[in-house]
């Protein structure tokens, strides 16, 4: 069971961390007129930057230990 966890503790936060840099964007950045597809609404954003922290996480937690070489 905690083999379980540990496996989906990194992508669960990497996508919660993205999710709230696109809260951020938002509220920083974000396009009040509507015509921006990703930032003209926080769910939007929230949704897209948490998939690229999901994505991201599948690139940097690659685990080679003795068996991949590069």
């Amino acid at each position: 069971m905690k083999r379980h966890i540990k496996k989906w503790l990194r992508p669960a936060l990497f996508t919660l961390g993205g999710a709230l840099a696109g809260l951020g964007y938002y509220a920083l950045a974000g396009c009040p007129s509507g015509s921006c597809a990703i930032t003209s609404s926080p769910l939007n954003s929230m949704v897209y930057m948490g998939f690229m922290g999901w994505l991201l996480s599948g690139i940097l937690g690659a685990d080679c230990k003795g068996s991949c070489r590069r």
